[in-house]
């Protein structure tokens, strides 16, 4: 025992006394120890952990007590955190974005950029800063973090003007902030001039164009020929990331443009609460981020605050600045886009935390001496406060604010997904069915309820089904896990298949079934009736019947198909809520189609008096082919099953069958609603 303590003395006080730990064991240790310790002790004291993570970096780096050095292998994971924290910030950023509120989300954006800009231009060179480093450390108060966006979400507001309008705001100002550091960085190296700009401006344009355009459309080529396999998609995903950082290293413009285009370009193929989603956060947000965040606080002296009076001067009037600069835009924006005093604050809380591009674009900064370290100490004092700030003014405010319609859905109809069955049979071709009940569960918070029935012909060799069913649901499982989301696998042996996904449903108290489709019947399955027919006659719960010739992740529009007298029905508002669901975390655009017979000029009843914020078309004519004309690639059909099924063969109704037909490559989602 004697031993180990005078090791462990003989580890530390070397480090502290003539020099920082070299050895790679013992770093990697005490930066675990940072990623563990420090983030939990900041939470208890309703600090955000990021604070955390930055405060020690200072207290373990050079300018501390000096236990760790700001060497290569640190600046290395540091730089790999930054593009991944760049890119992580893309990936909450979508171009759909714009196209809700468009108007709303110009105005904030170009406000909470420019007032910012002006402000903090004014106030640096007032302290003495040149004008480029001004005009930067301006570019700094102009971006922003969507730090307290997980607050929004738990409050459910997510879906309001306030919100979307924000999330539009944000891909403005961000981009032009990066932009910003691009030019300022050329400038300062004595590289700007007319033939950069002659370069900058058209492989600016191209580079964002391939990438907004080039990635998404490679990722589905991608997911559809390899989508079973996780580990190359979140590879996929990683090296997408550093080729598109590298090209844009490669126009001379900052690594981390690129790595914030990714996010925004690939954000597109990834449901939001998909398993890869949440690997690419969990990576991110507990190894590289951390890494960059530990990295960013050993830049720290604090010394200097102490030494140099000045210091102390600058991180005030940054802080009071960055507050200023962010609630003016809110407010002015806020009261042109007509919203009330909760929707302002809430906008002003939203946007206020400066993180992910400011870090980003003061690290750079320093690292080419156009700020100094005084600077740096002011940026990372701004970024405690908005940390704070931001989480305390989102919750305060956002209580306030009533959820929209979209938001303000009943709880019966959330509940939709509370508990999902899906039957499982082949881990590789139900893989898509389990995205899609693992999207409706965690949606709603709900529970993910596995099914494999062994039927009694097989009792025969019942050991080795009971093996395979035990696998098949553990996979299933560990899919969930994946997902966060809570799971009860259910494995039986019942009279068939189809008994014992609706027995199952009725004991475990499910509220919604989803099956697989193969899109069409055989001759067997016309005449006596197949699995889907019985499930489909003997349901007292909603079904999802899907076909998914390719993966899931490659929806690009969710597109809902009714007739007239759907319209009317009481489960229209159902069906839109379960397709809106669908559509935002497929992150995918939602289209209704409303077909009505030839002979009818004036439907009783059309989509437009449900006042829907969703792009609408109204046709008349032959439902299948009107239907199929309007198909493009990569669509998600929804349609609703017939009501009044004759027979087995109607147990879908005509329609899906016909479509499925004549669209072998076309995913479709049937519903079916017992009456």
């Amino acid at each position: 025992m004697e031993s180990w303590v005078r090791s462990f003395k003989e580890l530390l006080t070397p480090s502290v006394l003539s020099g920082p730990i070299t050895d790679p064991v013992p770093v990697f240790l005490i930066i675990m120890a940072i990623m563990l310790v420090a983030p939990l002790l900041f939470e208890r004291v309703k600090l955000p952990g990021i604070v955390g993570l930055i405060l020690a970096g200072v207290v373990v780096g050079p300018n501390g007590l000096g236990i760790l050095e700001r060497d290569s292998t640190i600046i290395l994971l540091g730089t790999v955190g930054l593009l991944f924290l760049m890119f992580m910030a893309g990936l909450e950023t979508s171009l759909d974005d714009l196209k809700y509120n468009a108007d709303k989300a110009v105005i904030f954006g170009l406000a909470t950029f420019a007032i910012p800009m002006l402000l903090g231009t004014v106030a640096m060179l007032l302290l003495g800063y040149n004008f480029l480093a001004s005009i930067l450390v301006a570019s700094c108060f102009a971006s922003h973090t969507l730090l307290a966006l997980p607050i929004a979400s738990k409050l459910g507001i997510m879906r309001t003007q306030t919100v979307t309008t924000t999330l539009g705001g944000t891909l403005i100002t961000n981009v032009l902030a990066l932009l910003v550091l691009a030019v300022v960085v050329k400038a300062h190296q004595g590289t700007l001039s007319f033939s950069f700009w002659l370069f900058l401006i058209p492989s600016l344009i191209i580079y964002t164009w391939a990438t907004l355009w080039g990635v998404p459309r490679i990722g589905r080529w991608f997911f559809r020929r390899f989508g079973h396999d996780e580990g190359a998609e979140f590879t996929f995903v990683l090296a997408t990331l550093f080729v598109v950082s590298y090209v844009a290293e490669i126009i001379e413009i900052e690594p981390i443009i690129g790595a914030f285009l990714a996010g925004i370009a690939i954000t597109q193929l990834i449901p939001q609460l998909s398993p890869l989603m949440n690997r690419i956060q969990f990576i991110g947000n507990t190894l590289f981020v951390p890494f960059f965040l530990i990295s960013v606080g050993m830049l720290i002296n604090p010394k200097i605050l102490v030494s140099e009076p000045r210091s102390l001067l600058v991180a005030a009037v940054m802080i009071f600045v960055s507050i200023i600069a962010k609630f003016l835009p809110a407010w002015v924006s806020g009261k042109v886009s007509g919203f009330d005093w909760n929707s302002i604050m809430v906008m002003f809380g939203l946007s206020v935390a400066q993180a992910a591009s400011t870090l980003a674009a003061i690290t750079v900064a320093y690292q080419i001496r156009i700020v100094d370290q005084p600077t740096v100490n002011g940026i990372i004092a701004m970024i405690l406060v908005t940390c704070i700030a931001s989480p305390w003014i989102t919750a305060r405010w956002g209580k306030s604010i009533k959820a929209e319609v979209a938001s303000s859905v009943s709880q019966e109809k959330k509940l939709l997904g509370a508990r999902v069955i899906v039957p499982v049979a082949n881990p590789n071709t139900e893989d898509n069915l389990l995205q899609l009940a693992l999207i409706l569960a965690k949606a709603t918070e709900g529970t993910l309820l596995p099914l494999h029935v062994i039927p009694e012909s097989q009792e025969a060799n019942l050991a080795e089904a009971k093996i395979r069913q035990n696998q098949l649901l553990a996979t299933a499982e560990t899919i969930a896990h994946g997902a966060v989301t809570s799971v009860e696998p259910i494995g039986r042996v019942d009279d068939s298949i189809g008994k014992g996904i609706v027995r199952s449903a009725q004991e475990r108290d499910a509220s919604l079934i989803i099956c697989g489709w193969k899109g069409y019947s055989t001759t067997r399955e016309n005449l006596f009736g197949g699995v889907l027919d019985y499930v489909v006659r003997r349901t007292t719960v909603p079904l999802l019947i899907a076909r998914f010739p390719h993966s899931i992740k490659n929806t690009k529009r969710v597109f809902l198909a009714i007739p007239e007298i759907k319209s009317t029905s009481p489960i229209f508002e159902q069906v839109v809520t379960l397709a809106q669901t669908i559509a935002v975390e497929l992150k995918g655009t939602l289209q209704i189609l409303q077909v009505t017979a030839r002979s009818r000029r004036n439907p009783k009843t059309k989509i437009d008096d449900w006042q829907l914020d969703i792009p609408i078309v109204q046709l008349q004519g032959n439902f299948v082919s009107q239907v199929s004309k309007m198909l493009e690639p990569d669509d998600l059909l929804i349609l609703i099953a017939g009501t009044n099924p004759e027979f087995h063969l109607s147990a879908l109704g005509i329609a899906p069958k016909a479509i499925a037909r004549t669209h072998r490559h076309t995913s479709i989602i049937v519903i079916h609603f017992p009456f």
